[in-house]
């Protein structure tokens, strides 16, 4: 969309085999409306609170990250 960029979990994409792409089933106003940035403003995507809200949005749940 444009110049605006954006983080989607890799569990809101649908993996299609035959065309060797990924779909995302969003409506383009639900994507048009989907938290983004820009190429010169990258979010701190370890942030988990940030995580979250990117999960919320599309709807999958975030995978725990094993640490230690």
């Amino acid at each position: 969309m444009g110049e605006k960029l954006f983080a989607v979990p890799w569990e809101a994409l649908t993996l299609d085999t035959d065309n060797k792409r990924f779909t995302l089933n969003v409506t383009k106003d639900r994507l048009e409306s989907a938290p983004g940035f820009d190429k010169d403003n990258w979010p701190n995507m370890s942030n988990q609170t940030w995580a979250k809200g990117i999960h919320t949005y599309y709807g999958t749940t975030q995978s725990e990250v094993a640490t230690g």
